[in-house]
């Protein structure tokens, strides 16, 4: 194998002067002959060069392309490249391990875009989730957002509208108000420029090709005023937060809701509640029923009642226990029959033992429903709810939603959800 006699010196920077380099590498820049710079900064850099240098100064203005490493492959002596931040941190240090060998590479990082836009913030970043979509469709930041991290950051690309995708992502998702928008320009440079944007408005007109933007959780006092009567959007309701998604999303949550024929007056049990969203948006289209909400995740019970607050309704129970525990108490008959019950959130056995022990004294009229994902089960809970007298029917629900990416819209699909109805 050829051995390797010249060295190409990547530096990264945070600024335009050159005084900002250390020692070290204003005496590298001053003595190297070819350095190559990104054309979006050429000029910049290339003023570093001014007579009375040791040595002629010959710079090639880089596109990061093939035309880049074919100018790289070509020089003799060593050679310097000029990149922003990390070079190896969504950079060119990918691109150019992958055209030459560790022998020939030298890499000088600076702080990162990030490291510097959060400084300024006067905000922690070690839990922040780094997405870029320079280059890149917009796949990985949508996943990012269903997550629903306490802060983002996102390498923007001015040349794919990456502002307006991250925008409408958000509206999608129903996030707009979950997170503040900060727009980072400049970050290190003269020009440097930090504002907080309301995406409820269009976006700035100057905005500078060299931004990233950050995403940080927005705290919000939530009112039950504006919300509408019947379908609420899902980021209303408080999540664990290491389960930021509800397991049950607003197109499935409507159709149990329908499913239920709520009554104007009665019992609901909301079986597997998790954040109560099914049994509260019950109770808000129908304020006089009796909601008893069961599950047995440690915190249930707070989430449950700071979501009573947004929704602006009381249930009448809350259970922090499992279902087991409960049917098994000597005193069941004390608590009140439901004549709704939604059964989630637990294994096939637990589900056929609510059903065997409280279909009997459910009346003419009353509704089970249950969610299931696993059609495995779909056959004994119907067979079983059948010879508790229940009527039933199975609905599949498959939604879809919209998303926007650089080349216009793709369809993003929810995991689909068997709906099994019993009305006795």
């Amino acid at each position: 194998m050829t051995e390797v006699n010249r060295k190409i010196h990547v530096i990264g920077i945070n600024s335009y002067k050159f005084e900002d380099l250390s020692f070290k590498l204003q005496n590298l820049f001053l003595e190297t002959e070819n350095i190559a710079v990104p054309n979006s900064y050429f000029e910049e850099i290339k003023s570093w060069s001014e007579d009375g240098l040791l040595k002629k100064k010959s710079f090639f203005s880089s596109k990061s392309n093939n035309e880049l490493v074919n100018w790289l492959r070509s020089q003799k002596t060593d050679v310097i490249l000029i990149s922003r931040g990390d070079p190896l941190w969504f950079g060119i240090g990918r691109i150019l391990l992958e055209n030459f060998s560790k022998d020939e590479l030298s890499f000088y990082p600076s702080n990162t875009c990030i490291q510097l836009a959060f400084s300024k913030l006067k905000i922690p970043w070690q839990d922040t989730v780094n997405v870029s979509i320079h280059g890149r469709d917009s796949t990985k930041l949508v996943e990012a957002l269903k997550a629903r991290p306490s802060s983002l950051a996102i390498i923007t690309d001015s040349n794919n509208k990456s502002l307006e995708i991250i925008k409408k992502n958000l509206s999608e998702l129903n996030l707009i108000d979950f997170y503040d928008f900060w727009l980072c320009e400049e970050i290190g440079f003269d020009k440097e420029n930090i504002r907080k944007l309301n995406l409820k408005e269009s976006l700035p007109s100057d905005i500078s090709s060299l931004n990233i933007v950050v995403l940080t959780k927005t705290k919000k006092n939530y009112s039950n005023n504006n919300l509408p009567l019947f379908g609420i959007s899902d980021h209303i309701f408080k999540t664990f937060d290491d389960r930021p998604n509800l397991l049950t999303k607003r197109e499935v949550r409507i159709q149990i809701l329908a499913d239920l024929e709520l009554p104007k007056n009665g019992v609901i049990w909301d079986i597997g509640a998790g954040c109560g969203s099914i049994g509260l948006e019950a109770l808000k289209l129908r304020p006089n029923l009796d909601l008893f909400c069961i599950d047995k995740r440690i915190g249930s019970k707070a989430l449950i009642l700071e979501n009573s607050k947004r929704l602006g309704v009381k249930p009448k129970f809350i259970f922090e226990e499992d279902i087991n525990c409960i049917l098994n108490m000597n005193n069941l008959s004390s608590l009140e029959k439901p004549n709704r019950l939604v059964i989630g959130g637990c294994n096939k056995e637990t589900k056929l033992l609510i059903i065997d022990t409280l279909a009997q004294s459910m009346s003419i009229g009353d509704i089970i429903v249950i969610p299931i994902i696993d059609i495995q089960t779909i056959k004994e809970l119907k067979e079983e709810l059948e010879d508790k007298n229940f009527k039933t029917n199975l609905n599949l629900i498959q939604t879809y939603k919209s998303l926007s990416i650089a080349e216009g819209m793709r369809l993003e699909p929810n995991n689909p959800v068997f709906l099994l109805k019993g009305k006795k």
